[in-house]
């Protein structure tokens, strides 16, 4: 009779665990940010150019199981840089590893499903050396339509800006 006890005592406990999410646990899922959902019809391959014609070519990848977006910016004879974007609570946060060996971090303001345009500023920044070193600060992305989108980027250093400019398509 003990040993029944015991075994039916034992079946609870691993009962309780196996369907307590101990055993295995299951990602939760927050609610939707316009922004990043926004950012997820960008998945696939773009091409285009600078201001000053210059060639680029860029990809977005979803990562992480659909939590993060990744950016992939190639231009000829320059370090390829990586950007990845992630909802963060209620907004959308971007990390960019810039080819000038820094990491700034922006976050966009609100953006509402119907938004054309989504624009980073500037939060902070790992491993860069001073406030007046030279550092992606901003980023404004217009969405002209389901295959074009305009990318202008705000590069400062000592207290000055330069924005640098893509014209983009969707490549197919």
């Amino acid at each position: 009779m003990k040993t029944i006890r015991s075994l039916a005592v034992a079946c609870s406990l691993l009962a309780f665990v196996g369907g307590s999410g101990l055993a295995d646990p299951v990602p939760t899922t927050a609610p939707p940010v316009a922004g990043f959902e926004k950012m997820k019809s960008l998945v696939g391959e773009w091409t285009g150019k600078s201001r000053d014609g210059k060639p680029v070519t860029i990809s977005y990848a979803l990562v992480s199981n659909g939590s993060a977006m990744m950016e992939k910016i190639g231009m000829p004879h320059e370090s390829d840089m990586v950007t990845l974007y992630h909802p963060d609570g209620d907004s959308l946060m971007m990390t960019h590893y810039c080819s000038a060996h820094n990491q700034p971090r922006m976050r966009a303001g609100k953006v509402s499903p119907e938004s054309r345009r989504i624009a980073f500023d500037f939060v902070d920044a790992t491993n860069l050396a001073s406030p007046d070193a030279g550092h992606m600060h901003r980023l404004v992305m217009t969405f002209e339509d389901r295959d074009r989108i305009v990318q202008e980027w705000t590069w400062r250093e000592k207290g000055k800006e330069k924005i640098e400019t893509f014209t983009l398509e969707r490549k197919k």
